[in-house]
């Protein structure tokens, strides 16, 4: 990165801090003042709390290649999930301060032990100061890819200020109807904010792109996990996808749903995910000429982080 790039990004980081005044990050846009100690539905206020870092080696194939993806999990999530496997970062605030030179210091610590990439974990929140920390590690050598891997809750403010720094967005695409997503996430709204999220990543980024080893590169990622009783609508999530980004769009169609956290106040997720179905959401897939998509063995519901060490792309030519 050159000293003008460095430059711009520190001026970006600037003007990123001052939205901490009103935040308007997430689709909430709560407009609470975190750098005066205000906290809104994300917990999140002016300090990075950092759950925990490491070379991890269970993403998707192009993300995790051999090395491991170089993960960053941030703790704290605009999203209040009933499911949620990682409650006690997302919710109940798990995790340790950090300033935005350690921030830089474990990114360049992860691009030391051979990570592929810097993947950012529930980073919504927090984009100020994963900008500003990582004008820090630019200018002493970071040049790994960036992935953003978020909930799909962003709100088009947050975006453009990645735009042009994130090379790999790892968003999800959780619900199709608003009733689902209110009652399940607390976010009547999410499915419109996801669309328009969704849509700013791939005009920024475009279809997922890999190198000669099969490397994510640059691009869009879209993850959708499958809930039981079709609770999730989808069928109807892949018909939107498929019509807004076309049949070429990168999909993760997710398997590792199992009732935890708050699942068995909700007796329509008290229960794991039937093989027919996943079997049934591949079907949809197939039927709509969906061409890259990741599946998971239906035993990945029993690891705590996704794991898609036995994933594949299927093709509806092969």
């Amino acid at each position: 990165m050159n000293a003008g790039d460095l430059t711009n990004l520190h001026r970006r980081a600037d003007s990123a801090r001052r939205m901490l005044e009103r935040c308007g990050l997430c689709g909430h846009a709560c407009g609470a003042d975190r750098s005066a100690g205000q906290t809104g539905p994300c917990g999140a206020g002016d300090r990075v709390r950092l759950a925990a870092h490491l070379l991890h080696f269970g993403e998707e194939p192009p993300i995790s290649g051999r090395r491991g993806s170089g993960t960053v999990f941030f703790s704290g999530c605009p999203l209040t999930c009933v499911f949620c496997q990682n409650h006690q970062i997302s919710q109940q605030g798990r995790g340790r301060p950090v300033d935005d030179s350690e921030l830089a210091e474990i990114m360049l610590d992860l691009q030391d032990r051979g990570a592929h990439n810097i993947n950012l974990v529930s980073p919504t929140p927090w984009v100020p100061q994963i900008l500003a920390a990582l004008a820090r590690a630019r200018e002493r050598g970071l040049n790994l890819p960036l992935v953003y891997n978020t909930g799909g809750f962003d709100s088009p403010a947050a975006l453009k200020l990645l735009d042009g720094l994130i090379d790999v967005y790892l968003p999800d695409a959780k619900y199709a109807d608003e009733e689902a997503a209110d009652r399940y996430s607390g976010a009547e709204n999410y499915p419109a904010v996801n669309r328009r999220a969704l849509e700013i990543m791939h005009r920024q980024a475009g279809h997922l792109e890999t190198d000669d080893r099969g490397l994510a590169v640059r691009g869009l990622l879209i993850r959708h996990l499958v809930l039981p009783g079709g609770l999730a609508g989808t069928d109807r999530v892949l018909a939107d996808l498929a019509g807004r980004f076309g049949t070429g769009v990168w999909l993760s169609l997710m398997a590792q749903y199992r009732p935890c956290h708050r699942a068995a106040e909700f007796p329509e997720l008290s229960r794991g995910l039937t093989e027919a179905e996943y079997d049934a959401a591949l079907d949809a897939a197939l039927d709509l000429g969906l061409e890259n998509v990741f599946v998971q063995e239906l035993d990945a519901s029993e690891t705590y982080l996704p794991d898609f060490e036995t994933s594949e792309v299927f093709s509806r030519t092969e």
